[in-house]
């Protein structure tokens, strides 16, 4: 045998490369040209804000309605914090190992969790904060329970019940969605703080 003909590909062997190259390139053009049909919708006006996206409104909102000055994303003792009070130097924090290091230094250092309202954060400061009426926190609420579908007046076990039938619609595994998915739970966790 010659050698040119050991190194030649089978024609079945190329055959089917080619027809998987043009499947691929027919199967990317699909991708592309739906991608350019239907494409996929941003939300810019989001009503319900999750997580410690959430918490940084309410404590910006929190720390506008008693007067201080504070910086955002700013670097305290070489960490990230999420707001810092510079005429105070008082650092606020949703990162516990940043708390820990900061509060190794001279300045104040206050750990926020995901779940704790930002109205909450006076009760942490190191000076006298201002009492606020707290018109949020009672629409928070209701809407909680609204999102759960229980009056406000609904027991804990009802909260709990409501909350499992609810997950079964919006988790993401059952065709829902992570937002419908996060604010079920953020609305379960503020519910059952209220239960009767």
């Amino acid at each position: 045998m010659s050698e040119p003909y050991m190194n030649a590909m089978p024609d079945w062997l190329v055959s089917g490369l080619w027809l998987s190259l043009a499947v691929a390139v027919v199967i990317v053009g699909i991708f592309v040209v739906g991608a350019r049909l239907f494409p996929t919708q941003q939300a810019t006006n989001a009503t319900y804000v999750f997580g410690e996206g959430k918490r940084r409104v309410e404590i910006r909102h929190y720390l506008r309605a008693i007067g201080e000055d504070f910086a955002e994303d700013h670097f305290v003792a070489g960490q990230h914090v999420a707001f810092y009070l510079p005429e105070r130097d008082v650092a606020i924090t949703f990162d516990a190992r940043a708390f820990f290091r900061i509060e190794k230094s001279e300045t104040f250092a206050v750990l926020v969790e995901h779940e704790m309202p930002g109205h909450h954060l006076g009760d942490r400061l190191p000076f006298e904060t201002p009492t606020l009426e707290q018109e949020e926190e009672v629409d928070t609420t209701l809407a909680a329970f609204a999102i759960l579908g229980v009056p406000t007046e609904a027991t804990l076990s009802e909260i709990k019940s409501a909350y499992r039938e609810k997950v079964k619609d919006v988790h993401p595994d059952h065709g829902g969605t992570q937002e419908e998915f996060q604010r079920v739970r953020e609305a379960y966790t503020t519910a059952k703080n209220y239960a009767v």
